[in-house]
């Protein structure tokens, strides 16, 4: 097999158990030949089976708490010493909704538990990007890639203030993209994924009947946790040195989907 990511270097952020998407990427990346850190907030951490993971795939883990940029810088800094030079990729897999949690609706949202998700899920990239950038710690033609969900363009009422939250992320990745390419080269793109059976995605009051849903709109049917780690590992890599600035989708067409065939005779249509 062609190894893709020979000789690059990355930070995956969020790997918390063998379900999570970053999980799948770490070990996709380790597969394509890339060395990278493992980071998550301290609290994440200890739910989680992250040394499992770093013992795996031969990593480094760096606490960090994303929201904070001194951490961040420390996370930059001491990932560039284990790893031997500047990063050439990074994954942004940090989303929490606290409003999500505790099934507070969207028309009655806690706002310190709105700015505290804002915070957390989506200007943890701008952060991590602006430290990034103002310590040139990602190589030209760097790949950087935060997971997102097509809640940011169409309403889904149990997503709640996620949606917005996701619609920010993605709009921080394109203008911070203009940016972070016109002087550096480096790309940022946003992977909008199918429903996926996570911890934090089963955390969802109705998942379970709205992956169905979702797998019977797709003409492929949900994309795995496994098929979005392939991708992002395509996007972390020099095949892709031109795709900057998106939003892509990777669901099995069920974004372009109106409807169909088995939905319509579920209806008797």
């Amino acid at each position: 097999m062609s190894k893709l990511l020979e000789g690059k270097r990355g930070i995956i952020t969020g790997a918390l158990d063998q379900n999570s998407i970053a999980w799948k990427v770490a070990e996709k990346a380790h597969e394509h030949g890339a060395t990278f850190v493992l980071t998550n907030a301290p609290i994440a951490m200890r739910m989680g089976e992250i040394n499992e993971l770093a013992a795996k795939t031969n990593s480094k883990i760096i606490p960090a708490d994303a929201t904070s940029t001194e951490e961040l810088q420390k996370l930059f800094t001491e990932a560039q010493e284990i790893l031997g030079g500047k990063i050439d990729f990074v994954l942004h897999s940090i989303g929490m909704s606290v409003n999500i949690r505790k099934n507070i609706p969207y028309q009655d949202l806690n706002y310190d538990f709105f700015q505290k998700g804002i915070d957390v899920s989506a200007l943890s990239l701008h952060k991590m990007l602006s430290v990034a950038k103002n310590m040139d710690a990602i190589n030209e033609w760097g790949s950087v890639v935060a997971l997102t969900y097509a809640a940011a363009q169409r309403t889904y009422p149990f997503y709640t203030d996620m949606a917005d939250i996701k619609a920010m992320l993605e709009s921080i990745a394109r203008s911070f993209g203009y940016h972070y390419g016109l002087e550096k080269k480096v790309r940022i793109n946003t992977v909008s994924q199918s429903p996926t059976k996570t911890t934090a995605g089963s955390g969802i009051k109705g998942f379970g009947d709205f992956y169905d849903y979702a797998d019977a709109i797709a003409p492929l049917g949900n994309a795995s946790a496994e098929d979005c780690a392939n991708y992002c590992i395509s996007l972390f890599s020099d095949l892709t040195r031109m795709v900057t600035m998106q939003n892509l989708f990777h669901d099995g067409g069920y974004s372009t989907t109106g409807v169909s065939d088995v939905i319509m005779k579920k209806f008797g249509i």
